[in-house]
């Protein structure tokens, strides 16, 4: 039995990761976000912020790795596979910043779907920039609102998962799921 795709999203700052970890500390298996990685090489290679100079050669690595993941999850025992973010992620973080895509990003999109995605919103409260995360606050609101459409111009259900503690937010997400499979 191939393991249900879940996709954790949201925003910059929104709690995602520190979510992903928790749910991973708990036993359930993820893929863990791979942009840190792709801004980390670029810098290596001098690229101060690869996204903002060559959006489309970031958002093709993005999507290369996610499509990766997404292949990767054949192998997976488990009846859940937990992802720190989506295909979809990159199309919708290109049409925030109004950049043209190719269309194959889109095919890919529709091609290989999800079970199921959640997506959480800005929160003020523990929001903070660093050396990865260069948007603001306001443009993290924005970023949560095309996340949100994108994954829906896919066809997906999205779940918005509540600001609350780390217990009660994966409460939520697993008592969604506990109707699904």
């Amino acid at each position: 039995m191939e393991a249900k795709r879940i996709v954790i999203t949201g925003g910059p700052g929104s709690g995602k990761t520190v979510l992903i970890n928790y749910l991973e500390k708990e036993g359930y298996p993820v893929k863990h976000e791979i942009s840190r990685a792709v801004i980390l090489e670029a810098q290596k290679e001098g690229v101060e912020q690869l996204f903002l100079e060559n959006p489309i050669l970031f958002s093709e690595k993005l999507l290369e790795g996610r499509l990766k993941q997404f292949h990767e999850s054949n192998d997976c025992a488990a009846p859940v596979l937990f992802y720190d973010r989506g295909m979809p992620d990159v199309t919708a973080y290109m049409d925030f910043v109004n950049v043209h895509y190719p269309t194959n990003f889109s095919e890919t999109c529709f091609e290989n779907k999800y079970d199921e995605i959640f997506v959480l919103p800005p929160w003020e409260e523990i929001y903070e920039q660093d050396n990865e995360r260069y948007e603001s606050f306001e443009q993290a609101e924005k970023i949560f609102d095309f996340l949100k459409k994108g994954y829906e111009d896919y066809g997906y259900h999205v779940y918005e998962v509540p600001v609350g503690s780390i217990k009660d937010r994966v409460d939520y997400i697993l008592n969604k799921l506990k109707a699904k499979i």
